[in-house]
């Protein structure tokens, strides 16, 4: 029998071949540490995270760019459209215009009768559809933006310029014109002095108790 060495411990047994250092009991990694290959690849996604949400901005700012330009071309083509569509209707009817001053002068001489009187009416049903409008009267202040004066005159019972006669009626699509009402204008006699209701009241509300008790009994009496 063999005796034990007191004093020392019994190491565990190690293999042949192996160092002290496969002997010893490796640490156990730390709670929550991260691995350095881990977080490198972290670091990587959210570098690619980034670059795909600024690359998703400017895509849609540029759908949103896109959009807006769409729409002002679209805003354009249905402007331009409208205005074609409004110069072409006032050149066909400015064409037509003879043939309704025709249809007036007949309908004034009487002779708007029978079959003629039917296509007539017909004729300006339809141009009313279309939108054309007939203006000028007799007795409306005179405007050179809408009146065409033919004839000029004076009269002593107009204030200002004033239409007296409607030689041809004008017409206009809307606010466009396409023909001026062609007419006769009378203006005030020259050097007349047309004094207004307001101003006449005004004058007589001068006149005080006074004077007028003076000219109903002659004025004073003479010494």
């Amino acid at each position: 029998m063999t005796e034990e060495t007191p004093g020392f411990d019994e190491k565990p047994d190690v293999p042949s071949g192996a160092t002290p250092d496969d002997a010893e009991p490796k640490a156990a990694p730390e709670e929550g540490a991260v691995p350095a290959g881990d977080a490198s690849e972290n670091a990587g996604l959210v570098a690619q995270l980034d670059q795909v949400r600024t690359a998703l901005g400017e895509r849609t700012a540029d759908l949103q760019r896109l959009q807006a330009e769409y729409q002002n071309y679209r805003r354009r083509v249905e402007r331009d459209r409208a205005a074609v569509k409004e110069v072409a209707v006032a050149n066909l009817l400015s064409e037509l215009l003879p043939v309704l001053d025709d249809v007036g002068r007949a309908r004034e001489h009487g002779e708007l009768v029978g079959g003629f009187k039917s296509v007539a009416e017909s004729l300006e049903t339809i141009i009313a559809k279309m939108g054309l409008q007939q203006f000028g009267k007799e007795g409306e202040l005179f405007d050179p933006t809408i009146h065409e004066a033919l004839m000029h005159s004076y009269a002593p019972d107009v204030t200002e310029t004033t239409c007296v006669a409607i030689l041809q009626p004008g017409y206009r699509i809307g606010e466009r014109t396409i023909r001026p009402a062609r007419v006769a204008v009378a203006e005030p006699q020259p050097g007349a002095q047309t004094v207004k209701p307001a101003e006449e009241g005004a004058e007589a509300q001068t006149d005080s108790p006074d004077d007028a008790g003076n000219k109903e009994s002659g004025g004073p009496d003479e010494g």
